[in-house]
């Protein structure tokens, strides 16, 4: 019986599908780590702060990923089971809340969205087995990542530093790269950024990015390898550089105000394990 489960859900056509069903489910839980890893971070500051000023902590609600139940920001009305489907339950609401009838953001199902449908990709890509998994976790973080970062500058070394460890152990078997070009890759990634922020500050006295960044692309390094980096720095920079300029050019952001590094990363790495050997290849062709 279990033979004959695990031989459905490893046929090429059911498992993608199935995967993206589970990824659809995932991203309603991812939504809730964006909006609420970044709060617990900063109760957290808060209360460590207080304990070393001698004060009390600070008197607000306890939350968790899994408590308290989701509701609206806006009047707190908890979020029933049938409102929490994803995509469907949006789109029956037509974006408003049941309760108060405030606009739920369209982020919401956009992540579901690019969730379900990127894990469904890797599934496909990769087929039933080992890289698959290892490939739609590396996913599902790198989207946590991305969101939090752009919605504040941060990168939590709750996500980071599992994921770096994470990629070693899937490259215990050489599953994306040998065990030696995973450690060397985490290494290398930490201490290229590593070294650009110095050199930048010494040069400018400003800090150009943040230490989540050299986190990230170490974990990056530790699951794809050392001979990726190239590739993932080059297309954050490229995709950085031009959504920076068309904020700049378009929607008068300012100069002054940091633009988070950390989305281009995570989207350079998306780009690197479904493509990254194909497009290094090719380069190398053309050289």
């Amino acid at each position: 019986m279990e033979n004959s489960f695990l031989g459905t859900l490893a046929d090429p056509g059911v498992f993608p599908a199935v995967s993206g069903v589970l990824g659809l489910l995932v991203g309603s839980f991812l939504n809730v780590a964006i909006h609420r890893l970044p709060r617990m971070m900063e109760r957290e500051w808060q209360c460590q702060c207080a304990e070393l000023r001698g004060e009390e902590a600070p008197q607000s609600e306890a939350i968790s990923l899994v408590r308290p139940r989701s509701r609206c920001p806006a009047c707190g009305h908890a979020i029933s089971a049938l409102e929490n489907i994803p995509l469907v339950s949006w789109l029956v609401l037509r974006g408003k809340c049941s309760a108060c009838q405030g606009a739920i953001s369209i982020r919401y199902p956009l992540v579901e969205a690019i969730t379900g449908l990127l894990t469904a990709f890797a599934a496909a890509q990769f087929g039933f087995g080992w890289s698959a998994l290892g490939a739609i976790l590396l996913i599902w973080a790198l989207i946590v990542l991305a969101f939090i970062d752009f919605d504040t500058t941060y990168l939590p070394d709750a996500i980071t530093l599992p994921l770096l460890w994470c990629g070693l152990l899937f490259n215990l078997g050489e599953t994306y790269t040998s065990l030696s070009s995973a450690v060397i890759g985490a290494m290398a990634g930490y201490l290229a950024l590593w070294s650009v922020y110095w050199g930048f500050k010494l040069l400018t006295s400003k800090e150009g990015m943040g230490y989540g960044d050299f986190k990230l692309l170490a974990a990056l390094g530790a699951w794809l390898g050392w001979q990726m980096l190239p590739l993932i720095v080059l297309l954050s920079s490229v995709v950085g550089a031009t959504v920076g300029i068309a904020l700049v050019v378009l929607a008068k952001h300012g100069r002054e105000i940091p633009i988070p590094f950390g989305p281009y990363l995570a989207a350079a790495g998306m780009i690197a394990v479904f493509w990254g050997e194909r497009m290094t290849q090719y380069y190398l062709r053309v050289i």
